[in-house]
């Protein structure tokens, strides 16, 4: 989080530190809910599922009509914890409620309503981050009610996988709360799956009998904690390549929307889209009302605001920024000049490569390998040569050659694209990271690289053969 923004939400300067206490298994099974854990922020298997399981209601305030979110559960309540480690835990479960109702106040009891899943996201002043995976509906019951989440506390980025878990929660807390309990000590006992690995939980369910629940994370990792589905419902590919180019640039981004789920999953799109890179920035997929003048930051930010609040934005004093219209699939505010971002050639290589086959997809993991693709090319292209100007000390240490690396580049629209995104805070921190690095890049961006380099060495060596 930019300093600026910190300061205006001091409750929320998390620092997350592991626990300095093993966990006991012998203790547990005396008495399971007093658990300690280490906070580990990698995402490679082998990790915990998630912190804590928490049910998010409303209660009527002592004054007036109004409602506050309170927790009224959670799993584990963890005990015998050090000073440092309890007032970092009550921060953080205090900060909670308000993004699981980030509506306001103003509600009513409902005979109906319809759930909701979305996800938040809190940002530690180091730049690691906590999710929160979110499921509203109404609790079972006769009559009109208030709505209530359940939300699931995770270092985790696997959306789909966590949706899959709420289910199972919102499956037994019809039946009771006590029934939740046993899933998630099974989930918490479990270690988290490598990619393409699968968990089985074993449940029993009273009346139903023993379940087994499989959990498969994908073998793609880098696209788990997305879909892209809401993002090509409601825009268009023009507009998306101009979204993605506003966020190469680390400009100023507010997605409007009504549903928590639209936004939620259309912010995290947009951020995913910028894979081998991270949005480094501002980050709220949902803006609780009482934080809307997040928009007056001058800083950049990525940031989800329900529709309902269209006129206190449209009113605050902004700087440029891109104001998206999820309803209505319309930019009602934009600098001008997104369309002349990207190199023309590649925005119709990607435009042309997003369009071909697009009516044959038949699961979300086809649909998210389509739309991520071209944009992964588009980095392939542009800045895929960075390891070949990393130039190593005798320390192993390596230094990047900036000013080369963009001379590399034949194209004029490449390279004056290039120079611009060097100067970010994306490129910036993917560079930092190879020099520290001493070992040869890995991983997909890498692989795309190799396969676009033996492309072309394919390639020239036809045209040879044709002369």
């Amino acid at each position: 989080m930019p300093n600026l923004f910190r300061k205006r939400l001091p409750r929320f300067q998390f620092r997350f530190r592991a626990g300095s206490v093993q966990d006991n298994p012998e203790e547990a099974a005396k008495e399971p809910e007093r658990t300690q854990e280490r906070c580990l922020s990698s995402f490679a298997g082998g990790q915990h599922f998630f912190e804590y399981l928490l049910v998010v209601s409303l209660k009527k305030k002592r004054s007036g009509e109004d409602y506050e979110p309170m927790i009224t559960y959670q799993f584990p309540k963890r005990e015998n914890l050090l000073r440092g480690q309890q007032e970092e835990e009550e921060r953080l479960l205090s900060a909670i409620p308000l993004f699981c109702f980030p509506d306001g106040n103003e509600w009513a009891p409902l005979t109906e309503y319809p759930r909701e899943t979305f996800s938040f996201v809190l940002t530690n002043v180091d730049g690691s981050r906590k999710i929160g995976y979110c499921r509203r509906l109404l609790p079972a019951g006769p009559g009109p009610r208030l709505p209530m989440v359940y939300c699931i506390i995770s270092c985790v980025g696997c959306f789909g996988l966590f949706s899959k878990i709420l289910d199972e929660v919102e499956k037994r807390h019809q039946i009771s709360v006590a029934v939740i309990y046993p899933f998630m000590q099974g989930l918490r006992e479990a270690a988290f799956p490598a990619p393409g690995k699968t968990v089985t939980l074993k449940s029993f369910i009273p009346d139903s009998g023993t379940e087994f629940i499989s959990l498969t994370r994908p073998l793609d990792s880098h696209l788990e904690h997305v879909d892209f589905s809401s993002l090509l419902q409601c825009l268009s590919f023009e507009q998306i390549l101009q979204l993605f180019a506003s966020a190469v640039l680390e400009r100023r981004i507010i997605f409007l929307a009504e549903g928590l789920s639209t936004l939620s999953q259309c912010i995290h799109a947009v951020a995913a889209l910028l894979y081998p890179f991270s949005w480094a920035h501002t980050y709220i997929p949902v803006v609780p009302k009482s934080l809307l003048d997040t928009v007056c930051c001058p800083t950049p930010f990525m940031v989800g605001v329900q529709m309902r609040f269209l006129q206190e934005v449209m009113e605050s004093p902004m700087e440029e920024v891109l104001l998206v219209n999820l309803c209505e699939g319309t930019f009602l505010m934009s600098v001008g000049d997104e369309k002349d971002i990207l190199p023309p050639k590649l925005q119709a290589d990607i435009l042309d490569s997003l369009g071909q086959g697009i009516s044959e997809l038949q699961t979300p993991e086809q649909t998210n390998e389509h739309v991520s693709g071209p944009f992964v090319q588009f980095f392939v292209k542009t800045v895929g040569h960075y390891a070949s100007y990393i130039k190593r000390e005798a320390n192993g240490r390596g230094c990047f050659q900036e000013r080369a690396f963009c001379k590399a580049l034949p194209s004029k629209a490449k390279r004056r694209f290039v120079k611009k995104f060097v100067k970010t805070q994306l490129f910036s921190l993917f560079i930092q990271e190879a020099e520290r690095s001493k070992n040869p890049p890995a991983g997909y961006f890498q692989q795309k690289i190799l396969e676009y380099e033996e492309q072309k060495k394919h390639n020239k060596s036809r045209e040879k053969s044709v002369k």
